[in-house]
């Protein structure tokens, strides 16, 4: 076949497109499979070099395998490698997924298709190229024009994913919506080739065609669906809500004979209402009580709203600032039944504050009130303002017995970035954060995250950080002690049993200008000034003791932000005893 090379032929034009969006479809597909591992395998920083190198890998194998598809079969060749992006990158989630449910091999399903993508990615540009070959006037120019086209396409892809999937858009449903394109260009290609008559009619392509456009069309209208039911048998009590946001996906069980409501992050479990309690006041209580001053306290994470619902019983209290990164997450526990049920509407007045160009700026302040019986602590209803009562339509209506409790304020931005441009200090400082399972979890578990926090903790201030567990993750807990001495505060350790995580610890950390036997002295005194559900103050003294040797370790290292250690002891030597 002779072609006439012309300045602009619109065959040429059409390969450059294509590479240009096959370049950001096959970026795409690429983060959807090494997100995948990331969220099921866990250890963010391995699966995302595996899952990319192991691609690049067989985009190679692809690359030499194309030697083998003779000229006059190339175009059918670029077909059938978009209908295999779109059928097996569409399904690709879906069905790892479900083998996560079935099957204990489900790695292997999802190293599969890393590998089959990675083989159709690899055979796209060299195909392109020689099938461009016929429309170009040199080989430099046809080399320039495809490979910059699949560049420029993958930072396309790149902004995409980043700033559309992953804010909006579920990953199962980003996979079919990025199959949608495949299927597109293997569409538009067939169309004019055949129309031009540049390859032959093919009766089974088109019947190939026709299936994988209903195949996507149907996995991308039921693909929420079929979320909510692969997602069911990986946990024992029936779904009641499923999230994907941009941060995390958030599940929410209830299992009714006990009415027992369990939160998930990642898959992980985060909250259990018949025993949260158990969590929740060792973390706020013996903290709020050992502090000087606790007029304004700082919650870093947080985000179910539980932690903030203890800290509201103190009268004291005049301000707090809660920070979570996920709006998605303090909005759900802001207005979710079951979560409202929970943390007692610890949210309903809270002002969500964002970051500005300019820095941290925050509203104006929205008040907490509740209802009280004692006349000494009610604000008269004279001194209302009528402007202020009328802000928020949200806000408890003062009356004779409204008491003020706190100004509290929200904010969703990363903690370390709020602690680098926020001014002030804090009385108590509680960090209720996930375990350090990811690079940017552990990285609020640095020496340079807690030296950060030390300088805005009060001169007799008390930080309080969960700190997994002292038995199935020992050497964890031990060195997020190490790392917070070594930031320069002093900890004392404590731990609890809470049935639905097992034994749990924590760390109360002040600065080393206070003597740590002042604080013990101060505990054996120690009295719980509100009410509590669970936790006592014998029983807090008690929490403060350890069996033999679950205080020791040979190690010696801390979790700096250039080596974070504790995210290798936490994925690879925890949790081996459960």
């Amino acid at each position: 076949m002779t072609i006439k090379r012309n300045p602009f032929n619109f065959a040429s034009f059409l390969l450059i497109a294509c590479m240009f969006a096959s370049g950001a479809c096959g970026i795409i597909l690429e983060y959807i499979q090494a997100s995948l591992a990331s969220m099921i395998l866990g250890n963010a920083f391995e699966q995302w070099a595996m899952v990319i190198g192991l691609m690049m890998f067989w985009m190679g194998f692809g690359s030499l395998i194309q030697t083998k598809i003779s000229k006059p079969w190339l175009v059918y060749a670029f077909i059938g490698i978009e209908i295999a992006l779109a059928l097996m990158g569409g399904f690709s989630p879906t069905l790892t997924y479900i083998s996560y449910g079935y099957t204990a091999h489900y790695s292997l399903v999802l190293y599969f298709f890393v590998s089959f993508i990675g083989i159709m990615i690899g055979l796209e540009i060299p195909v392109i190229l020689r099938i461009n070959n016929d429309y170009s006037k040199e080989l430099s120019t046809n080399l320039g024009n495809i490979l910059s086209a699949d560049y420029i396409g993958s930072l396309v892809g790149s902004l995409i994913y980043v700033f559309l999937f992953l804010r909006f858009t579920p990953i199962m449903e980003a996979a079919f919506l990025t199959a949608g394109m495949n299927f597109f260009l293997a569409f538009i290609t067939f169309v004019y080739f055949t129309k031009k008559k540049l390859i032959p009619k093919n009766l089974f392509l088109s019947l190939v065609m026709g299936t994988t456009f209903l195949a996507v069309v149907y996995g991308y209208m039921n693909n929420r669906e079929w979320q909510v039911k692969i997602e069911q048998p990986l946990y024992d009590d029936p779904i009641i809500y499923s999230q994907t946001s941009q941060y995390q996906h958030i599940v929410i069980t209830h299992y009714k004979p006990f009415d027992e409501i369990r939160l998930f992050l990642n898959g992980n479990l985060q909250l259990c209402s018949t025993d949260e309690d158990r969590y929740h006041e060792p973390l706020v209580h013996p903290a709020m009580t050992l502090a000087k001053g606790r007029e304004r306290v700082l919650i870093l994470g947080g985000g179910d709203g539980c932690a903030l619902r203890e800290v509201l019983k103190y009268k004291r209290v005049k301000e707090v600032m809660l920070v979570d990164l996920d709006p998605a997450m303090t909005k759900l526990a802001a207005t979710h039944p079951v979560l409202t049920g929970i943390n007692q509407n610890s949210f309903q007045d809270a002002r969500v504050i964002t970051l500005t160009e300019q820095g941290i700026t925050p509203g104006p302040d929205r008040q907490i009130y509740m209802e009280t019986t004692d006349k000494s602590l009610a604000d008269p209803v004279g001194q209302t303002s009528n402007d202020q009562a009328s802000t928020d339509q949200a806000m408890v209506k003062k009356s004779s017995r409204a008491q003020h409790l706190a100004d509290v304020k929200v904010m969703n931005i990363d903690a370390d970035k709020f602690l680098e441009q926020v001014p002030g200090y804090w009385d108590v400082i509680i960090l209720d954060m996930p375990d350090p399972s990811t690079p940017e979890l552990a990285k609020l578990y640095s020496k340079e995250f807690y030296k950060k926090i030390k300088h805005h903790l009060s001169r007799n201030g008390i930080m309080v950080v969960q700190s997994t567990s002292p038995y199935l993750a020992k050497e964890s807990f031990l060195c997020i002690g190490r790392t917070i001495e070594a930031a320069g505060l002093t900890t004392l350790p404590f731990h609890e049993n809470v049935p639905s995580f097992g034994d749990w610890g924590w760390h109360l950390a002040f600065h080393t200008g206070i003597e740590k036997d002042k604080i013990l002295e101060k505990l054996a005194s120690l009295e719980f000034q509100v009410d509590t559900r669970f936790i006592t103050p014998d029983l807090f003294r008690s929490e403060l003791v350890f069996g033999k040797k679950m205080l020791e370790t040979d190690k010696k290292e801390i979790n700096t932000i250039l080596y974070p250690l504790l995210l290798t002891i936490y994925n690879h030597e925890s949790w081996l005893l459960e």
